[in-house]
């Protein structure tokens, strides 16, 4: 009986740590440098190529976590409407795009940083598309 316990949380840590080490490998190598983006001021209309670029960037290192066509939770919360929303769900904040960036090179403590994996011109382009969910 206390074998069979034994051999079963064994088995139980051996695939958390498996999980762990699929989850760390998982992740893409840093990005490289993109070609400078144009400057927009914060209140006017993201253009189309920074959203475009943005949605790329999101659909390979934030889809992994978060829903961009859905406010229902993924392991972090879905995006659509973000910006209709006015608060962060998680800290009552206001949406901004100065808050959004800051969140996304910073992170909190249920989501990564990512201000070392992305260039600052690749975090603006999240921004415009995140904007426009």
């Amino acid at each position: 009986m206390k074998r069979n316990l034994l051999i079963r949380n064994i088995t139980m840590l051996g695939a958390a740590a498996l999980a762990v080490t699929v989850a760390v490998f998982a992740q893409d190598a840093p990005a490289k440098k993109p070609a400078p983006s144009t400057a927009t001021p914060a209140a006017a209309k993201p253009s189309p190529a920074a959203v475009a670029r943005g949605k790329e960037v999101f659909d390979k290192k934030c889809a992994v976590c978060h829903y961009a066509d859905s406010d229902a939770k993924k392991i972090g919360p879905g995006l659509k409407d973000i910006s209709k929303r006015g608060t962060f769900t998680v800290n009552g904040n206001k949406v901004t795009e100065d808050s959004l960036k800051t969140w996304i090179e910073n992170g909190d403590s249920l989501m990564p940083p990512f201000k070392e994996v992305l260039e600052a011109p690749q975090i603006k382009d999240v921004v415009a598309y995140v904007r426009t969910l």
